[in-house]
């Protein structure tokens, strides 16, 4: 068992409870897909709004931010798991659960080049929107494979790595914004280049492990 089975495994078993009592209650995973994408906009709308009216005390709206990524993230692991428990699961659930998951993905990071742009850091924006390249491209291929039925799972930044480095790079800087070390922007700036960097390596990893099934096959 690799490390992220076991985290997912332990996470299933703390929101488990959770999970049999919405089930109970009757709310689907629709539903449940549904509140975390109108989180992740809220997230990123707090974004745009310290990036526009902040004048002050605007990391703290970014920290605000990250904690609702945080938390959007939960949604987007029970509403799977309400689906698989609760024998809810569907075709369309499925694909409608990966399509609000990428419109998740790109609003919030949309909301942090914004923010990063209009709170004058120019470079950082630009490491922001790669990041967002990346995260889009590690998806598109591996439902390009998918459609061409080669399974493509592999690289080491998928979605959840991303979420969280994201949301605690985004509420860290917010709890930390009044280190004077260093400019405390980093503290959110660095995750985002990790995510640039292995995301869009992911994406060519996958891109390489399609090319070597269909030599295989040949």
């Amino acid at each position: 068992m690799n490390y992220r089975d076991y985290l997912q495994q332990l996470i299933y078993r703390i929101i488990n409870p959770v999970v049999h009592g919405m089930i109970k209650i009757g709310i689907t995973p629709n539903f449940i897909t549904t509140t975390g994408f109108i989180l992740n906009v809220v997230a990123a709308a707090v974004l745009v709004y310290a990036g526009i009216y902040a004048q002050a005390n605007e990391l703290v709206y970014l920290g605000w931010a990250g904690g609702i990524i945080l938390f959007a993230g939960l949604f987007d692991m029970m509403d799977g798991r309400v689906a698989r428990v609760g024998n809810m699961s569907s075709t369309f659930g499925a694909l409608y659960d990966s399509v609000l998951d990428r419109y998740s993905e790109l609003v919030t990071l949309f909301g942090l080049c914004y923010f990063l742009q209009m709170e004058g850091y120019f470079f950082y924006s630009i490491i922001a929107f790669v990041a967002l390249i990346g995260s889009l491209m590690v998806s598109y291929v591996r439902a390009r494979a998918e459609g061409l039925d080669i399974e493509c799972k592999v690289g080491v930044m998928q979605r959840p790595e991303r979420v969280v480095l994201t949301s605690l790079g985004a509420l860290f800087c917010g709890i930390f914004r009044n280190i004077t070390a260093f400019d405390p922007i980093l503290i959110l700036v660095v995750p985002l280049a990790i995510i640039a960097i292995f995301a869009n390596i992911t994406a060519f990893v996958r891109v390489r492990h399609c090319w070597k099934v269909m030599n295989h096959k040949c």
